[in-house]
C-alpha cells in the first residue's frame, strides 16, 4: 500500500492506495506537524498496513521537511515529494513552474488521466482555485479567488456587526437576517463566480463541451446547483498523487 500526503494550509489529508485506487482517506490538522504530534495520528490511520513508498506534496515549506523526515524515520521510505521535477502524467506550459502549488500540480495529472484534455479542476480549499489542463495535455496555468469561508470570515472579522456564519445551502434569495442576507451572498455569489469563470475558461479554450471536475470542502454543496460542474471528486489530489508514484515506481 502507498501512504498519501496533501499537505494543506489548514488540513493535511492523507489516503491509503494501492495500483486500483484510493482506498481510505482521512484529514487531519496541519498544526498537527509543527507541533509535532502528526505522528501518532498518522500512523493511528495507517494501522497495521504494509507500506511501500510513500508520497506526498505540500503548500507549507515549513512542514514538508517535517513530514518527509517522518517518513523516514518510521517507516525507513524516502517519501516522493511532487514537485515540477517529478511529475508524471501532464506536461506542463507555464513559465514558471517552480511557482505552481503542487496540489495543482496533483490535480492535473488526475484531471488529465480521467477526464482528458482539455478539462479544468475547481478546488475550494481555503482559496479556490482553478486549474487547466489544455487541449495538448498540459498544466496550462489557472484562476485564484478568495475561498468560501476566508471570504466571510472576513466580513466578521472587519465589521462589527456580521457575524461568524456555517456555510450552508439557501432556499431563497431575500435574506430575512443578517446571518441568511450572509449566506446568499456567499453560496449563490460563489456560484455566479464560478459560473463566470467556467463560461471565460471556455471561450478562452475554444470549446462548447469541458469536463469540470470539483474537489475540495465545499465542492458538493457549490455544485448541487451549478450544472456547469460535470463531477465532483474529493480525492481528486490524493488520486495525482497515486498516479504519479505509480508512474515512477514498479506497481504495487
Amino acid at each position: 500500500m502507498l501512504l498519501l500526503l496533501d499537505i494543506g494550509n489548514t488540513h493535511t489529508h492523507l489516503g491509503l492506495a494501492d495500483a486500483r485506487g484510493v482506498r481510505k482517506q482521512t484529514n487531519i490538522k496541519t498544526a498537527l506537524w509543527r507541533s509535532g504530534e502528526a505522528g501518532g495520528p498518522v500512523l493511528r490511520f495507517i494501522g497495521k498496513t504494509r507500506l511501500e513508498g510513500v508520497a506526498l506534496c505540500s503548500v507549507v515549506p515549513a512542514v514538508t521537511g517535517k513530514a518527509v523526515t517522518f517518513a523516514r524515520k518510521e517507516f525507513g521510505l524516502a517519501a516522493l515529494e511532487l514537485t515540477p521535477h517529478t511529475i508524471a502524467g501532464v506536461g506542463i506550459n507555464y513559465p514558471q513552474p517552480e511557482r505552481i502549488g503542487p496540489d495543482r500540480l496533483a490535480n492535473a495529472v488526475a484531471l488529465r488521466h480521467h477526464f482528458g484534455a482539455p478539462s479544468v479542476a475547481v478546488a475550494f480549499g481555503t482559496a479556490l482555485a482553478f486549474d487547466v489542463v489544455d487541449r495538448h495535455g498540459d498544466y496550462a496555468g489557472g484562476i485564484i479567488a478568495p475561498g468560501l469561508a476566508a471570504m466571510t470570515d472576513y466580513l466578521h472579522d472587519k465589521t462589527a456587526l456580521l457575524p461568524r456564519i456555517t456555510i450552508r445551502e439557501t432556499s431563497s434569495v431575500i435574506g430575512k437576517s443578517t446571518r441568511e442576507a450572509m449566506l446568499i451572498g456567499a453560496v449563490h455569489g460563489y456560484r455566479g463566480l464560478v459560473r463566470e469563470l467556467i463560461m471565460e475558461l471556455k471561450r478562452e479554450l475554444r470549446c462548447r463541451r469541458l469536463p469540470v471536475v470539483a474537489t475540495g470542502g465545499y465542492a458538493e454543496l457549490i455544485a448541487a446547483k451549478l450544472p456547469e460542474i460535470t463531477a465532483v471528486e474529493p480525492g481528486l489530489t490524493l488520486e495525482g498523487l497515486r498516479l504519479v508514484w505509480l508512474a515512477r515506481n514498479i506497481a504495487m
